[in-house]
């Protein structure tokens, strides 16, 4: 019986799969081993790897299911430390609430879709809703998912200076007051409830297992946003470490890193493509090389989040929404939808009024510039990569989850990251920067039995993530065209 039968099979008949399930005839790949690349087999008792044993010849343990892995590439699950589960790509929220039974339809999908390209944990940087992240982890097929609780915002400052001022400390209700903006906050809200401490505090008690900040100015219509101090920076720094909390802060520019970095910031999310009065160099300058190697000494994550800019190029990239996978990762009805001008409504706000393609698409290759180079850099000095998307980064359709990530696999190999440095990335370098790795990041027993079985090396070639057969969430399988949209 082929694999992808068997694990049909075995879905079928949930019940037998309680107990031990011995995966062999594989190529073992792990981060903490990549010099020992060799055949091998995994013993899983219920949820949790308790063997691995290297080398031919291993039986199959009495009473366990045996699952031939054909002689492919056995990995650790992936690990996406930068998304946003409750945004639809390519519909503003009001669309999203408009075209319901679309989103609905979306939503029951989109797990799947990260399972589909191995992406068993996920981390959403701003869950803003714990019902709706309860409600993804009730469906039968997801990856396991962690969260950093609702964001920590500056008052009237970025995200939510994006909300209606009537309802922004409704929607983005874990904020740091700002005594300096009192008459732009209403009343009800007492500045002693809303310090840095306060915030993370609140944030733990949501249960994250990270803090959410941000240092932004803001683009486009929203210029000269409030941002933190120092001060304000180092009593959230303080507050995160007492409760335990990885510190993440969305930063693009090298002032935002700056900033961050000299607060003491345990994450960066985002890769620096704005160099502020540096711009014009064509050349990494040597301030923000002494910036980047900083980075590398203190061992801050980064996410260099490249698709953040590819996802906004798709608009002017006619062939995108031909992407043949996509027709397995989005529900038909919403494919067609956004192939509609109704549907491609957010191109208005990559592209100015009156500018061609060709124009949008030679303005972005700046920053698209600036941001490879900073990657190259870092990538020389074998920096702490963390493998992240921000799926979706806005509501552009350029950013579909697990393609999205795939995607952003092959913009990090093309902008120096080795293969190795790609994998460990989107393993154990994540699972560490996020406190996870007594249960995730690589094969190792006593580890969550989260897996992915792919036919090629993704040590050889970056097109392996693309061979994904089967994915183990916590030791039940799936094959991938079951996760596909339809099946």
């Amino acid at each position: 019986m082929k694999l992808p039968h068997l694990i049909a099979s075995l879905m079928i008949c949930a019940p037998a799969m309680a107990g031990q399930t011995w995966i062999t005839n594989v190529k073992l790949i792990s981060p903490e081993k990549l010099d020992r690349i060799e055949s091998g087999s995994v013993l899983i008792d219920n949820d949790r790897i308790v063997r691995v044993e290297r080398g031919n010849g291993g039986k199959t343990p009495p009473g366990a299911t045996r699952i031939d892995g054909k002689g492919y590439y056995l990995t650790p699950g992936l690990i996406d430390s930068h998304v946003h589960l409750f945004a639809v790509p390519g519909m503003s929220f009001e669309q999203a609430d408009h075209m319901q039974s679309m989103a609905k339809e979306y939503f029951a999908q989109m797990p799947r879709s990260y399972l589909y390209y191995g992406y068993t944990t996920v981390i959403d940087l701003a869950a803003g809703s714990r019902e709706f992240i309860d409600r993804v982890k009730a469906m039968p097929r997801h990856p396991d998912i962690y969260d950093c609780g609702p964001p920590l915002v500056f008052a009237n400052g970025y995200p939510s200076s994006y909300a209606p001022i009537e309802h922004r400390f409704e929607t983005f209700s874990n904020f740091i007051y700002d005594p300096a903006q009192a008459d732009k906050i209403p009343a009800r809200y007492k500045p002693e409830d809303y310090t840095p401490a306060k915030g993370v505090a609140r944030a733990k008690a949501d249960g994250a297992i990270c803090v959410k900040t941000h240092y932004e100015h803001g683009f486009g219509a929203q210029r000269n946003l409030p941002v933190m101090s120092p001060a304000v920076y180092g009593e959230v720094r303080a507050a995160a470490t007492k409760d335990g909390l990885t510190l993440v802060t969305h930063g693009n520019s090298f002032e935002a890193q700056t900033f961050a970095v000299n607060g003491g910031v345990d994450v960066l999310a985002h890769g620096m493509w704005h160099w502020g009065a540096l711009n014009n160099s064509p050349e990494l300058p040597d301030e923000i090389k002494q910036l980047l190697d900083k980075i590398v000494e203190r061992n801050i994550g980064y996410q260099p989040t490249m698709q953040v800019l590819y996802g906004l190029r798709a608009y002017v990239d006619p062939e995108y929404l031909n992407t043949p996978a996509l027709s397995k990762l989005l529900p038909p009805a919403m494919l067609a939808w956004l192939k509609t001008p109704e549907g491609s409504w957010f191109k208005e706000e990559v592209a100015e009024e009156g500018e061609t393609d060709e124009t949008v698409r030679k303005n972005m290759e700046a920053p698209l510039r600036r941001q490879r180079q900073v990657v190259a850099y870092l990538a020389s000095k074998n920096a702490n990569f963390l493998f992240a998307t921000d799926t979706p980064s806005s509501p552009t359709y350029g950013n579909i989850p697990g393609l999205n990530g795939y995607l952003e696999m092959q913009d990090l190999h093309n902008a120096g990251l080795s293969l190795a440095q790609l994998f460990k990335a989107a393993t154990i370098n994540n699972a560490r920067a996020f406190h996870l790795e007594q249960d995730l990041g690589s094969i190792e027993p006593g580890k969550v039995a989260n897996l992915v079985l792919m036919k090629e090396s993704p040590l050889q070639d970056v097109r392996a993530y693309d061979t994904v057969d089967t994915v183990w969430v916590r030791g039940k399988p799936m094959a991938r065209q079951s996760l596909a949209v339809g099946q």
